[in-house]
């Protein structure tokens, strides 16, 4: 039984990944923080990047979309600091990264770069939020420790 507590063991675990588990564990990163923007083509960006046989021109087209909402969220949220807007951009910005393709410029690889996205996209909505935030850190430790249990249920 694979229990993640750190990030050490963290990126360890997700550079061991190959790339469609990198991609569907990336979008579960991701699907943690989709609420928090407020474009509803994440939702299907997700859908997407979660489905294993997804196809080569289908992820293409949903990384586009992306990087699109990428420029749309950063633009918006401008000088004003606006941190709604930010968020939605960290969310925009981690979805690209899980469909990006493996490169050797991208430290960590795609999953990796969605995590540190997605605890980007919850440290941008906590600052106007007055809750209490859960660490987004410890509930990725969480997804990725099932992922990995699961997977190895489905192998034994």
């Amino acid at each position: 039984m694979v229990q993640i507590q750190n990030d050490a063991d963290f990126k360890e675990a997700l550079l061991g990944l190959g790339p469609v588990d990198a991609r569907v564990i990336g979008a579960k990163f991701v699907e943690s923080v989709t609420p928090l923007a407020d474009d509803q083509r994440l939702r299907r960006i997700v859908d997407v990047a979660l489905t294993r046989d997804a196809m080569p021109d289908e992820l293409a087209a949903n990384l586009k979309t992306a990087r699109s909402i990428m420029v749309d969220t950063y633009t918006r949220c401008g000088a004003d600091g606006d941190w709604n807007e930010q968020a939605g951009y960290f969310v925009a910005r981690a979805a690209a990264a899980c469909l990006s393709p493996i490169e050797k410029g991208k430290p960590g690889g795609p999953a990796w770069q969605a995590a540190m996205s997605s605890r980007m996209a919850r440290t941008s909505a906590s600052i106007v939020s007055a809750d209490e935030v859960e660490s987004e850190s410890e509930r990725q430790y969480s997804i990725l420790s099932e992922f990995l249990n699961a997977r190895e249920r489905e192998l034994s």
